[in-house]
C-alpha cells in the first residue's frame, strides 16, 4: 500500500534545485535534510530529480531486495570516466564476470600472504621519521597505502612513480570535488577541471600501460593478480582480456584499493590524537600483544582493540562517504512512487550517526563495539564498505591493512595535531582532509 505523493524535501532554487546548498557543504546539506525531513526526501541537482533515503530498511531494498533495478548512474560514472570499465562502473554480466575473476585475489588465504608487505614498507616509512618531527600524515599515508597495493596485487614497486599517481588522483577528486562538474557542464567541455581531468587520465595511462606492456613482454606468471589478468581466457571465445581492460581493473584496484585505506588510517590519527584516554588503551594492548616486536597477520585476532578503534573512525569519519545509484523502471520505495531516472542518494556519513541506532552518535567510543554490537545493528546502519552483491571486493584487505598499519606505527609512535592545523573535510569521492593532517611525532 503506498501514496502517488512525492516525498517531501527542500524547496530548492528554481532550475538548479539544491545544488548551491550541496555545492557549498554536502555533509550539512544531507544531515539537516534527514533530520527535518525523516527516512526519505526529495530534492534536486537541477534538472535532475533526487532522493535520500536516510533507513537500514530503505537502504536494503536499494543495495539488495530491488538491486537489478538501480545501478550506478551515467553522471555518477562521468566523475569516475578515467576508471573506464572497471568494477567500479561496469554493470551486467560483464560485472559479474570481472568480479569472478578478481575475487581470488581477495581470498583470506592470499591475503594473509599480503600482510608482511604491509608491515614491511610501513617499518621502511617509520625509518624516515624523526623524534618531535611534524609531518602531514595524510600524504605519508596515501604514499604507503599505494605502495602496498601496487605490490601486492600487480607485483610491481612504484616507489618512482607515487607522485606522479598521487598527482593524477589529486586531480580527479578535485574534479569530483564539485558537482556541477559532474552535473552540468558535459565532459567535452574545455573547461580547467575537465582539462586537469584529462591530463590526469593521460598520465596515469602512460604509467599502467607500461607496467602492463613490461609485464606481457616479459611473460612472466609471478602469482599477482595482474597475471591472472593477463592469461585469463574468456570460456566462450578463448580470447583474453585487452589491454585496454586489464588497464581499466588495474587503474580501479590501484586508486580505490589505497585512497579509502589511506583516508580510514588519516582519521583515525586524527581522531586518536583527539582522544588521549583512547590512545593510551590502544598502547596498552599493543605492548601486551606484541611488546617490543612488529605485528603479524597472526596477532590480528589479538588485537581486538586496535580492530574497534579502526571500526569507529570509520563509523565517524567514512572513507566512502555516500553512494548513489538511479532507478530504472517505476518502483515503490517507503511508501512512495519513485519514477525512472530518479537518483537515490545513501549516505554512510548520515547513517553512522544516527542517533537511532548509536548512542552519543558523535562521540568517539571504539568501546561501542564490544560484545559484537555489529551484529546487534541492522545491516545497513553501518556499511563503510557498502552492501550487497556490490559490496567492496577489498573489504578483508583493507581491515586488515588498518589493522596492521596501526599496530606497527602506534606501538612505537604517538602523533599529536599541530594546535593551528586546519581540519577541513573535503567530501569528494572519498573523504579527504582538505589541507591534509600535520601532525608532530613522539618517540615512545
Amino acid at each position: 500500500m503506498y501514496t502517488a505523493e512525492v516525498p517531501r524535501g527542500p524547496k530548492g532554487h528554481f532550475i538548479v534545485g539544491s545544488l548551491p546548498e550541496i555545492s557549498r557543504d554536502v555533509l550539512t546539506f544531507f544531515t539537516e535534510s534527514a533530520r527535518k525531513y525523516g527516512d526519505i526526501f526529495r530534492f534536486s541537482f537541477g534538472p535532475f530529480p533526487a532522493i535520500m533515503i536516510n533507513h537500514p530498511d530503505l537502504i536494503a531494498e536499494v543495495l539488495v531486495t530491488q538491486q537489478p533495478n538501480f545501478v550506478k548512474s551515467s553522471v555518477y560514472r562521468r566523475g569516475l570516466r578515467f576508471l573506464g570499465n572497471g568494477l567500479l562502473n561496469s554493470e551486467g554480466q560483464f560485472w559479474q564476470r570481472q568480479r569472478r575473476l578478481v575475487q581470488p585475489a581477495f581470498h583470506l588465504e592470499r591475503i594473509a600472504a599480503y600482510a608482511d608487505v604491509m608491515v614491511s614498507y610501513t617499518n621502511e616509512l617509520l625509518e624516515q621519521w624523526q623524534n618531535g618531527e611534524v609531518r602531514d600524515l595524510y600524504q605519508d599515508m596515501m604514499s604507503l597505502t599505494e605502495k602496498i597495493v601496487s605490490k601486492t596485487l600487480f607485483g610491481f614497486d612504484i616507489r618512482n612513480e607515487v607522485s606522479g599517481v598521487q598527482r593524477a588522483l589529486d586531480a580527479v577528486m578535485d574534479f569530483n570535488n564539485q558537482l556541477s562538474n559532474q552535473y552540468l557542464l558535459p565532459s567535452w567541455v574545455p573547461t580547467p577541471s575537465n582539462l586537469r581531468y584529462e591530463r590526469a587520465t593521460q598520465q596515469l595511462n602512460v604509467i599502467v600501460y607500461k607496467i602492463i606492456n613490461e609485464r606481457r613482454e616479459s611473460g612472466k606468471d609471478i602469482g599477482d593478480l595482474l597475471s591472472l589478468l593477463l592469461r585469463v581466457r574468456d570460456e566462450d571465445n578463448g580470447t583474453g582480456m585487452t589491454d585496454r581492460q586489464v588497464r581499466d581493473e588495474v587503474i580501479t584496484l590501484l586508486s580505490a584499493g589505497h585512497e579509502t585505506t589511506a583516508n580510514a588510517m588519516t582519521w583515525t590519527w586524527f581522531l586518536l590524537s583527539q582522544h588521549p584516554q583512547v590512545q593510551a588503551k590502544l598502547h596498552s594492548e599493543l605492548k601486551t600483544v606484541l611488546s617490543k616486536r612488529t605485528p603479524t597477520f597472526a596477532d590480528i585476532r589479538s588485537l581486538s582493540y586496535t580492530e574497534k578503534v579502526v571500526m569507529e573512525a570509520m563509523r565517524l569519519y567514512p572513507p566512502v562517504w555516500g553512494i548513489s545509484r538511479v532507478s530504472l523502471q517505476d518502483c515503490v520505495l517507503g511508501g512512495y512512487n519513485i519514477k525512472a531516472g530518479t537518483t537515490v542518494f545513501i549516505s554512510q556519513w548520515v547513517m553512522h550517526r544516527d542517533s537511532r541506532f548509536f548512542e552519543n552518535p558523535n562521540v568517539f567510543d571504539p568501546d561501542r563495539w564490544a560484545n559484537n554490537f555489529q551484529k546487534k545493528l541492522p545491516t545497513f546502519a553501518y556499511f563503510p564498505f557498502g552492501g550487497g552483491s556490490r559490496i567492496c571486493i577489498g573489504k578483508s584487505f583493507a581491515m586488515m591493512e588498518a589493522i596492521l598499519l596501526l599496530a606497527t606505527i602506534a606501538r612505537s609512535w604517538s602523533l599529536t595535531l599541530q594546535p593551528d592545523h586546519p581540519v577541513v573535510l573535503q567530501p569528494s569521492l572519498t573523504l579527504r582532509p582538505k589541507y591534509g593532517l600535520k601532525m608532530q611525532l613522539i618517540k615512545i
